[in-house]
């Protein structure tokens, strides 16, 4: 079977982050090739499309997925929708990177690793953070004993917006709440280093919406390693990542999550590890899922399907502490 030399995307959805995908893309994956754009608006589809040079337009998401020309699909819609958009990308034997959190819940996201498995399509969650060159060099360092064996992870992600009832981010219909918006990415960091914990206990601020507008959680783990993790929509953390072990620790400063610095201090050395990434990085995620397909992988070493579950799984347990559940679940 020959390998192609480029790969055809479809972007499926057309709102900020579709934006910045796509153009971190276009300047920066030159294997990539736009080939289709999905929306529930014309003019919206319309509008991506001419501005990214896209052939394709679709006024809806399952005739973007059934697309011919199309390899891989990124999937940028919201979070309610993700399950549907997944599943009619698989059955079309479509690869797909679709954005966190993957799925509301641990039972779709379980759904639609089995499906992918099954169909041997390629399926990643768009934990983009985990391929940007800081992090994978901070991973690196640590999996080489730079920090001795892990007993503690500290992250934190939260920021003050606005109340706006009918927004993504205070929205049950369309799984709103700090958890998930930003919670994921510090469930991910901790998840990447330390696994799926045995212990799990969270504490939230829960709004007139009925979701989470901050929370705090800690996961604990057969060794005694544990992780200590806040999430927030309505209060402005510091947005730093800790990492603690038997022979040093490591900080990843400032909005951890688009990192470029991290300091290591392992005995008297205090080292500053400064790694740029171009533009907004969006752009690395689509180059490993490359690399996945050009090996014929069904899921990223960098992002594995059991991460992804573990996550899904973490954020189920804490919502049932809280008592958020989801419409349709």
């Amino acid at each position: 079977m020959t390998t192609p030399k480029t790969f055809r995307w479809g972007i499926m959805a057309t709102g900020r982050i579709s934006r910045q995908f796509a153009q971190d893309m276009k300047n920066h994956v030159p294997d990539a090739v736009l080939t289709a754009v999905g929306s529930r608006s014309t003019e919206s589809a319309n509008a991506f499309a001419d501005e990214f040079e896209i052939a394709n337009r679709h006024t809806n998401y399952k005739s973007l997925a059934e697309d011919p020309d199309v390899d891989v699909v990124y999937i940028g819609t919201p979070n309610n929708l993700h399950y549907q958009n997944v599943k009619d990308c698989l059955n079309a034997g479509k690869a797909v990177l679709c954005e966190k959190p993957f799925m509301l819940n641990g039972k779709q996201a379980q759904e639609l690793v089995d499906l992918a498995q099954k169909k041997n399509v390629f399926l990643m969650e768009a934990m983009w953070t985990r391929f940007l060159p800081m992090h994978k060099a901070l991973y690196e360092f640590v999996q080489h004993g730079g920090l001795g064996e892990i007993r503690m992870v500290q992250a934190n992600f939260g920021f003050r917006t606005s109340f706006d009832p009918t927004s993504r981010l205070f929205d049950p219909v369309l799984g709103g709440g700090a958890l998930l918006d930003v919670g994921v990415y510090v469930l991910a960091f901790a998840v990447r280093y330390l696994g799926m914990p045995t212990h799990i206990s969270g504490y939230a601020d829960i709004g007139a919406t009925g979701v989470d507008e901050q929370s705090g959680y800690i996961l604990g783990y057969p060794s005694g390693a544990m992780a200590v993790l806040t999430s927030a929509v309505r209060t402005q953390t510091y947005n730093e990542a800790s990492l603690l072990g038997t022979k040093g620790r490591a900080r990843v400063q400032e909005r951890f999550h688009e990192g470029t610095t991290y300091i290591t201090e392992v005995g008297d050395t205090t080292t500053s590890h400064h790694i740029p990434l171009e533009e907004t990085g969006l752009h690395y995620q689509a180059i490993e899922v490359h690399r996945c397909l050009r090996e014929g992988l069904v899921e990223s070493p960098g992002m594995p399907h059991d991460d992804t579950l573990a996550i899904a799984r973490v954020m189920d347990t804490l919502r049932g502490q809280w008592g958020i559940k989801y419409p349709g679940e």
